[in-house]
């Protein structure tokens, strides 16, 4: 008898063996979780199904009816919504592996199992559910992701959309008995026994047998479910989003004094809003912060690149242990062939930061002619520009400049991450550069002479990097190239040989597409990016920065999968501010204010070093 490589029988079936071990064994433990999260949704979709609509088990799903959770009558149909409900919201939850929805899970599915066993004597769906939940015990393990970051807004988004949710769900429970309802209601009679059932009431409808019953528990269930889990948000304990402590932002500090030349982003690293996660030895780190599941970095590693590898998998760890989805916005072409190499993520080029090296930068010329004349004609009009460090202002102008930096920003909330301090004028901060317009020759206003700010953090022991660009919305057009020439001609005085200007992004995609010879494929894409950037700044960023004939250093993003960057590119965007999910809460809702959290691998390392 000759046997195969592969272990099977020749002249037997190739593969049959293969997949029928395949079938004992069942899904790989790392495929469990999926399959999981979308039985479980499968069920609950069912089991709504099953107690809201009467005909459903008159259908040809009769048999699958028959073996789900849940019951028919007036109170087990009450509960299958429930069960239902419920474990379409844990489904997402499973999926990502967490382990509060696995415990969740267990106890809801024997749950709905007790419930058809006492209600139908049948122990078909207790089968079912025993079907279901041993591949969730078998593979207990596989659920382990730690919570996300969570504040009692939350409490608030749930009462909204689960009430918006019970509502409608509603409406349809009680329009599916035409036959016995009495009368014919409107739809405002529809609408207020819905809200009354929500709340326990009995409403103006009313139906022949038990048919009232089953309404009045479905309602019932439906407000219930929305109460209890607005009630368990608003008062479960926090898990608020690490924070840089004040001996994290001094370890930082600390690496960015030997390395902080290798990456403009690399100060952008201290925003107190981020998380940090350092190498075992302590010489490079990675700042984070975790939006929508996304654990989103930032630039490259801070640090000596030897030390990056630590750092880059103590980031995977963390986002492992909580089952987020790993990703980097805006690092370099150094920081991406690491971060690639040592994680087996992808990259793509975001776009591109441009560089101005003030020992070639001259206003002569044809190309700077626009930039020329536009800071001439300015400059004619009384406007002078005063170019210094943040530790020689006096504290009443540094609290003028922050005041006409908040009253001047165009939007509601402040924006930035990757690019972005967060602050002005703080005591640890007095390296960073700032540039203000002044119009000496009017009347004072709420802020004195001060027409336009521009504020730069440090690159290096040579360098600055763009970070804020605020002007008064009355005072004449030009006042940004006014200050980016002002502070390049003040640079050699403050020993400064690099600016770091705006990121542009698809630079080369727009760059490209507007050449002679680019291709129709290349030229639909210019156009989708200028039609984008009428509510984005994508071609103006580009445009402006090219002014100043820059050098282009490319940007990327590191991503795990092309399914994740959907999902990246909308967590950026709340990251930078221009999704803002936020909702404004009561007051006895809203966060207290508590010291910075470190992160799971910082408070080991410092319990280790204390002992």
């Amino acid at each position: 008898m000759s046997v195969r490589i592969d272990g099977e029988l020749s002249g037997g079936v190739p593969g049959r063996s293969h997949r029928a071990l395949r079938i004992v064994r069942g899904p790989r433990p790392e495929a469990v979780p999926a399959f999981i999260g979308k039985a479980c949704a499968l069920v609950g979709v069912l089991d709504i199904a099953a107690g809201v609509f009467p005909r459903f088990r008159h259908s040809r799903m009769h048999a699958m009816a028959e073996v789900l959770p849940g019951s028919f009558g007036p109170f087990a149909a009450a509960l299958s919504l429930s069960v239902g409900v419920l474990l379409l919201v844990l489904a997402h939850g499973l999926k990502r592996r967490k382990r509060r929805a696995w415990r969740s899970a267990v106890v809801l599915l024997p749950a709905g199992a007790a419930a058809q066993f006492v209600y139908r004597h049948s122990i078909t769906g207790a089968l079912i559910s025993a079907a279901l939940l041993l591949p969730l015990l078998r593979h207990r393990d596989e659920f382990a992701a730690l919570p996300d970051p969570r504040s009692r807004w939350r409490a608030l988004a749930n009462f909204v959309l689960m009430g918006a949710g019970s509502l409608a769900l509603g409406l349809v429970i009680v329009s599916v008995h035409p036959h016995r309802m009495v009368g014919d209601p409107s739809l405002a009679d529809r609408l207020t026994h819905v809200v009354y059932g929500l709340f326990g009431f009995e409403g103006p409808l009313d139906y022949q047998g038990n048919t009232s019953w089953t309404v009045a528990f479905s309602l019932g269930a439906l407000g219930w479910l929305t109460a209890v889990t607005t009630v368990y948000l608003a008062f479960r304990p926090e898990h608020p989003a690490a924070r840089l402590t004040p001996e994290d932002e001094s370890q930082l500090r600390a690496l960015l004094d030997k390395h902080g030349g290798r990456d403009s982003l690399g100060h952008f690293a201290l925003r107190r809003d981020k998380g940090v996660v350092f190498s075992p030895s302590g010489k490079a780190a990675v700042t984070y912060r975790v939006v929508s599941g996304v654990m989103l970095a930032s630039g490259d590693p801070i640090g000596d690149v030897e030390a990056w590898p630590g750092a880059i998998e103590r980031f995977m760890d963390e986002a492992k242990a909580h089952s987020w989805t790993p990703a980097v916005m805006g690092c370099s072409e150094t920081g991406g062939e690491v971060w690639t190499r040592e994680t087996g993520l992808d990259a793509l080029e975001l776009g591109d930061e441009a560089v101005v090296d003030v020992a070639d930068f001259s206003l002569a010329g044809r190309a700077m002619r626009n930039v020329r004349q536009m800071v001439k004609r300015i400059e004619r009009a009384g406007y002078e520009t005063r170019v210094r460090r943040i530790r020689d202002l006096g504290e009443a102008e540094l609290d003028r400049i922050r005041r006409a930096a908040e009253d001047w920003r165009g939007t509601d909330t402040e924006r930035g991450f990757s690019m972005a301090l967060g602050r002005i004028g703080d005591a640890s901060d007095g390296d960073c550069l700032i540039a203000t317009a002044h119009k000496t020759d009017e009347v004072p206003g709420p802020y004195g002479d001060l027409k336009a700010i521009l504020h730069f953090v440090p690159w290096g022991a040579d360098g600055v990097s763009l970070d804020l660009m605020r002007r008064d919305r009355a005072a004449d057009p030009g006042m940004n190239e006014l200050l980016i020439v002002a502070a390049l001609q003040a640079a050699p005085k403050l020993g400064i040989a690099r600016i770091s200007l705006n990121f542009a992004m698809f630079r080369a995609a727009l760059a490209r597409g507007e050449k002679i010879g680019a291709g129709p494929v290349l030229r639909a894409w210019r156009g989708l990016l200028v039609f984008l950037s009428r509510w984005f700044q994508i071609e103006s960023l580009y445009k402006f920065n090219a002014k100043f004939q820059p050098r282009w250093e490319p940007r990327f993003v590191v991503y795990r999968a092309s399914g994740d960057l959907p999902r990246i590119g909308f967590a950026a965007m709340q990251a930078e501010g221009f999704v803002n999910l936020a909702l404004p809460l009561p007051r006895f809702l809203r966060r207290r204010t508590t010291a910075p959290r470190a992160c799971a691998h910082s408070r080991a390392e410092r319990d280790i070093r204390a002992a």
